[in-house]
């Protein structure tokens, strides 16, 4: 007689309805409003399972029903949306002078914005834990008491960072062997929702790819703009993140060697933080394009504000100073020398550049996509060189969006 594991049998049953789940979600996401009937039809769902999964759904707080729509053909059919009235995801990052909290619900609404003045790379890890720490216990005062929970919270950072949540190294930051996710979970006094820890070019990448103008696109690289520059790489509908997750570090391409003469005309071999030489963050990093570009920026001390930098380079281009729009040309060369390399290996659709290196794209990006189109061995028409629209908080944004992946992906918080 054959023995039957039913626990195996019962285990593979709820497998598969999470995974429905995951499916009709993500079909509402895209094609609400939409009824019943459309999704069993879009997703190949039964009938009967995709109502059952519906009541579910909307039970705990996930889908809406919206009224009745009377624009197709047959009866009037009940409508569907994503429910965001009861659950938030939050995202935190650190950036070269500030730290930004975003809450975000299911249906992509951002609730609220906040940024805090914070040079990260000055204080150490201890600091920066106990400010994390501050402005989560703010941003979840202020979405539990609108009634809603916080199903998680994800941290975007400016370096290495493993599978456990700790960060073997973030040169931008002087940080080395930080285990950030304990750290802020024990600041937290352990929340009750789970902290996560990824790059914070990861995390642009998981924003542009459900909140931008390139939604859906198979093959993307989001380039960060800040004390760092790092690479979310997507390929396949997938984040490409290695064997040890540390996939992305193209801040630390020497992309100054083997340059011709013509092409580091005016550049040095500047040191970079990481300890070489002629680094791609070292010359297009947030410090080194201030520090380049307006060399009266505080030249004996450490910049810990770079808004108002950037806000006074952007006008001496506009105004058409000559330095400044050679120096910004210079640099974008050395971009474009950089997204080559990438390109040549990953064959993207489009690579987004966000931070400062979209707030300065009118005068970075024509010699960027110049030098892509002249180095790269694809042709250069297949692929696109465009600037985020996302704005400085994109990796907030994706971590927020992060921390509700385990109910997209079709399991049910507490109702």
């Amino acid at each position: 007689m054959i023995s039957i594991d039913r626990s195996v049998q019962t285990a593979d049953l709820g497998d598969v309805r999470v995974a429905n789940r995951a499916v009709v979600l993500r079909h509402v996401r895209r094609h609400a409003p939409c009824s019943r009937a459309d999704v069993a039809a879009r997703t190949g769902l039964n009938k009967a399972t995709v109502s059952s999964l519906v009541s579910e759904l909307i039970e705990h707080g996930l889908l809406r029903e919206t009224g009745l729509t009377e624009n197709r053909v047959g009866r009037p059919a009940t409508m569907l949306v994503l429910d965001g009235a009861r659950h938030v995801g939050l995202g935190l990052q650190i950036g070269a002078d500030e730290l930004v909290v975003v809450a975000a619900d299911l249906s992509g609404e951002r609730l609220l914005t906040w940024r805090r003045a914070f040079a990260a790379a000055l204080a150490g890890p201890d600091e920066t834990v106990r400010a994390l720490a501050a402005l989560t216990r703010r941003a979840v005062t202020r979405v539990t008491g609108a009634g809603r929970t916080v199903l998680g919270l994800t941290v975007g950072v400016p370096g290495l960072v493993d599978a456990d949540g700790a960060v073997p190294l973030a040169p931008a930051l002087g940080w080395r062997g930080v285990p950030l996710a304990a750290e802020l979970r024990r600041a937290l006094r352990d929340p009750g929702f789970p902290i996560g820890v990824d790059t914070d070019a990861n995390l642009a990448a998981s924003a542009e790819l459900r909140h931008g103008p390139y939604a859906g696109t198979a093959d993307l690289i989001h380039l960060t703009g800040g004390l760092a520059v790092g690479a979310g790489l997507v390929s396949g509908g997938r984040l490409l993140r290695g064997g040890r997750g540390f996939a992305g570090e193209v801040g630390h391409l020497p992309v100054l060697a083997g340059a011709s003469p013509a092409a580091t005309a005016g550049l040095t071999d500047p040191a970079c933080r990481c300890g070489r030489r002629g680094c791609l963050a070292s010359l297009a990093g947030v410090d080194a394009v201030v520090r380049r570009l307006l060399p009266d920026a505080a030249p004996d001390a450490p910049v810990t504000d770079y808004l108002p930098e950037i806000d006074r380079i952007q006008a001496l281009a506009r105004a058409g100073d000559e330095p400044v729009r050679t120096g910004l040309t210079e640099i974008g060369r050395q971009l474009g020398r950089a997204v080559s390399v990438l390109v040549d290996l990953l064959d993207p659709e489009v690579v987004v550049v966000g931070g400062h290196l979209a707030t300065l794209a009118p005068w970075l990006l024509p010699a960027a996509r110049a030098e892509l189109a002249a180095r790269t061995l694809a042709p250069p028409a297949g692929v696109r060189l465009e600037a985020s629209t996302l704005g400085s908080a994109a990796s907030a944004l994706g971590g927020a969006t992060a921390a509700l992946a385990t109910v997209e992906a079709g399991q049910l918080p507490a109702v």
